[in-house]
């Protein structure tokens, strides 16, 4: 086997190691590096468990590159090419956009679940392009696509290995070369799939029947689906098929996050006593921040974290009051949250073209203007590889104390939105930001409710998942108060001059 160039921890090491053996019988070889013929045909499902900073992410990343090396071919959702018999197939997989971002950013091209469980179908001219970037047919003449334009998506896939990024730089829209979606109807060899704590038990069966060979990567000490119970994918898993990493790689890096998220492990640690840790810590280092107010600058592009939905509702409506937001219509830079999409059977169509864009169930927004029809909205979904969207909008706004919720505008049908300037922990899972508030009096009253899940404090499953969403800066927010903000909402970097991949949503009248 070729050793990676980093140094494995022993419990990693011992974990490839068993992998590797388990992707043999699959047809990959990663000692020599080379596919080989299936041994037995078998399924097989793993898991690699670990908590925050144990390595889980970088165990994956290896695994990926050693396939790679041996010939796997990585499968995104954006194009597959023909079958070959003597291929083997890799997709790298996550429950939401922004966790999918998180991997990509760090070199690993994953995409959501959703993308591979519906495959795009591509026009058959402009499907030439796609052949022959993949390496697997000749350079095409297409009517209308200059040498030149064929020579930009050329050297756009090269750099990217993205077949709607390169379409895109050649002129063309997702429209032009996308004629819709469908169930996949072939399986794949190998899956891996991040952040699988998030995992119901229905995504769970799709993954079965897409791999034969699939290994979910997760935190226990997460929390768990809503309606399962506060049980885990892999929490019936037998023993040999779930590997535990338990050396915390991170904490060498002396992370003070990560110091408070693993003191929440201790049974004997009360709420009183986890806060005055949080303030001793503030006190020594500054990327801990005992707060006194939400910082109102910051929930446009990273929501607060809270428990309780009334607290949600609360902070959203302060946030919308403090920038003279208007009740009959958003403000370009408000921050939404995809909360499903209202869509008959009969558009089951445009529902798939809509969640192929990245408007799945939690997928984070910002709102940069109406569209050119009557309840459109353009959009930029945070964590998507191709994040510009137009789409008919179902914005919902809360209001405290009242039922129902007031919508500003709205199409006939399409995509639904609630507002995203908070959020509550359950729904920030797979997510991570650069800097993070806790909103500290919700865990407070989930501490008093006395609630459990699968044994464990209820407070302490939260503030765990909460405290691991910051990347750099914890903000333990301590009052119910909301600073004044310093500056306007903005839009204008997220607007690029030339979109990577612009796609266009159906009209949902039409």
């Amino acid at each position: 086997m070729t050793v990676p160039a980093l140094k494995f921890s022993h419990d990693q090491a011992e974990a490839f190691d068993t992998i590797a053996e388990a992707l043999r019988s699959a047809g990959v070889d990663l000692d020599d590096g080379l596919l080989t013929p299936l041994h037995d045909g078998k399924d097989r499902v793993m898991a690699v468990v670990g908590k925050a900073g144990s390595g889980k992410t970088m165990l994956l990343a290896e695994l990926y590159k050693a396939l790679e090396a041996a010939g796997v071919e990585v499968v995104s959702g954006d194009y597959e090419g023909r079958k070959r018999k003597d291929r083997r197939t890799l997709a790298i997989l996550a429950p939401t956009n922004k966790a999918a971002s998180v991997l990509r950013n760090r070199g690993v091209p994953a995409t959501t679940i959703h993308r591979i469980l519906y495959t795009p179908v591509y026009d058959p001219e402009y499907e030439k392009i796609a052949e022959w970037l993949a390496g697997q047919g000749e350079k095409p003449e297409i009517d209308g696509l200059s040498e030149t334009a064929l020579e930009r998506a050329s050297a756009f896939y090269a750099k990217n290995k993205s077949i709607p990024g390169a379409l895109a730089a050649a002129g063309l829209r997702g429209s032009d070369f996308i004629t819709g979606w469908k169930r996949r109807d072939e399986p794949l060899d190998i899956g891996f799939v991040d952040e699988s704590s998030m995992l119901d038990e229905k995504q769970y069966e799709d993954l079965q029947e897409i791999f034969p060979t699939l290994l979910l990567f997760g935190d226990p000490a997460q929390l768990a689906p809503v309606n399962q119970s506060g049980s885990m994918v892999f929490d019936t898993m037998k023993e040999g098929q779930k590997l535990e990493l338990h050396r915390i790689h991170r904490q060498e890096k002396d992370n003070p996050i990560l110091d408070l998220a693993h003191a929440l492990a201790d049974p004997q640690l009360g709420f009183d006593d986890f806060e005055q840790m949080v303030q001793e810590i503030a006190v020594k280092d500054d990327r801990v921040v005992w707060g006194q107010r939400v910082e109102v600058d910051l929930m446009a592009r990273s929501p607060v974290l809270v428990w309780r939905n009334a607290t949600r509702i609360r902070l959203i409506n302060a946030f919308r009051s403090v920038y003279g937001a208007p009740e009959d219509s958003l403000l370009e830079g408000e921050p939404l949250i995809c909360d499903g999409l209202e869509l008959p059977m009969k558009h089951r169509k445009k529902r798939l073209d809509l969640e192929a864009r990245g408007l799945i169930k939690g997928a984070q927004v910002v709102y940069l203007g109406a569209g050119r029809k009557p309840g459109f909205s353009r959009l930029h979904v945070i964590g998507a590889e191709d994040p510009q969207v137009s789409a008919a909008s179902i914005v919902k706004i809360e209001k405290p104390g009242e039922e129902e919720p007031f919508i500003p505008f709205a199409a006939r049908m399409g995509a639904t939105f609630l507002h995203g300037a908070a959020v509550t922990i359950h729904k920030a899972q797979g997510s991570q930001w650069n800097t993070v508030q806790v909103f500290a009096p919700d865990l407070y009253a989930a501490a008093r409710a006395g609630r459990s899940e699968a044994g464990v404090p209820l407070w302490k499953r939260l503030a765990y998942v909460a405290i691991t969403r910051a990347e750099e800066r914890l903000i333990w927010v301590v009052r119910n108060r909301l600073s004044k903000p310093e500056q306007s909402l903005r839009v204008d970097d997220l607007r690029a001059p030339t979109p990577k991949f612009a796609l266009e949503a159906l009209d949902a009248e039409d």
